[in-house]
């Protein structure tokens, strides 16, 4: 005899489900299973079916806990949103490993991006920073501590769909600035390209962060190598240190030590998935 099937796998057909979600996505950039479970009253084993079957015709990249646009342009450029669903474990390990390179009484610079987001939540142990960023995430998460020996500056400018400011605003007040060390989130990393954004004028204004500081950190994730955006931030010769994870290919590990003046690997969590 045939089992019935649950109520909520009739309630609502399969290809409805999936064409709500591939809207979704396509409207906000990312998708999260738990909200997608309450939006369409099935269970999480149900929505990750249908995440896997808009996959396998490729019209969304799955991610932990949910799913993305599909990604690959240079010029495409992912909302904050979008790009916090990615590599959530990675960013995390990496922003611990960043935070051990700020010293107490420093002045530091915090790119726009998710990673540089993490970094800035694990920042709170440190006394008597000054910390200039061109994100208004980061400045809000960097508040959220409440310490009265901290100054965050926030640059100003135009924001870009990644919460970025940027322009002529943001370059100006960064070119009257020194900061010690910078730490600059990218699109994507390659030999030839460098370290590179979609955005051109997000470009110019990490350049001018860049410029400012005495040293520069970079902090991306494994699954940025290979990724080439339109305008590139700056050489991999010109990192001091990459912060990036153990799950980083064995052809990456090989370049990017040749090329950066210190990669640190940060390990992943034996039950990571």
């Amino acid at each position: 005899m045939l089992e019935t099937p649950a109520r909520e796998e009739w309630q609502v057909l399969a290809p409805q489900r999936q064409a709500i979600i591939l809207d979704e996505v396509r409207r906000t950039g990312a998708v999260r299973v738990a909200n997608l479970v309450t939006r369409l009253g099935v269970s999480d084993m149900t929505i990750r079916r249908d995440l896997d079957a808009l996959a396998r015709r490729g019209l969304v990249d799955k991610v932990y806990g949910g799913a993305t646009t599909v990604g690959g342009r240079s010029t495409e450029e992912p909302g904050f949103e979008a790009k916090s669903a990615r590599q959530l474990v990675e960013k995390d390990v990496i922003a611990a490993a960043a935070a051990h390179l700020v010293r107490p009484g420093t002045a530091i610079g915090l790119s726009a991006g998710t990673t540089t987001h993490a970094l800035a939540r694990h920042l709170d142990d440190v006394a008597d920073l000054t910390i200039v960023t061109n994100s208004v995430r980061v400045a809000d998460a960097l508040q959220r501590t409440g310490r009265s020996d901290r100054t965050v500056v926030l640059t100003g400018g135009v924001r870009t769909p990644s919460d970025a400011l940027v322009g002529p605003v943001a370059v100006q007040a960064l070119r009257t600035l020194h900061l010690d060390v910078v730490f600059l989130g990218v699109h994507g990393m390659a030999p030839r390209a460098g370290f590179t954004t979609p955005n051109l004028e997000e470009s110019e204004t990490d350049r001018a962060l860049v410029a400012a500081a005495g040293r520069l950190a970079v902090v991306a994730d494994h699954s940025k190598w290979g990724v080439v955006g339109i305008s590139t931030i700056a050489d991999l010769s010109e990192a001091d240190v990459l912060v990036s994870d153990e799950r980083l290919p064995a052809d990456a590990v090989a370049e990017l030590s040749e090329r950066v003046g210190d990669l640190v690997l940060a390990p992943i969590p034996a039950e990571s998935p």
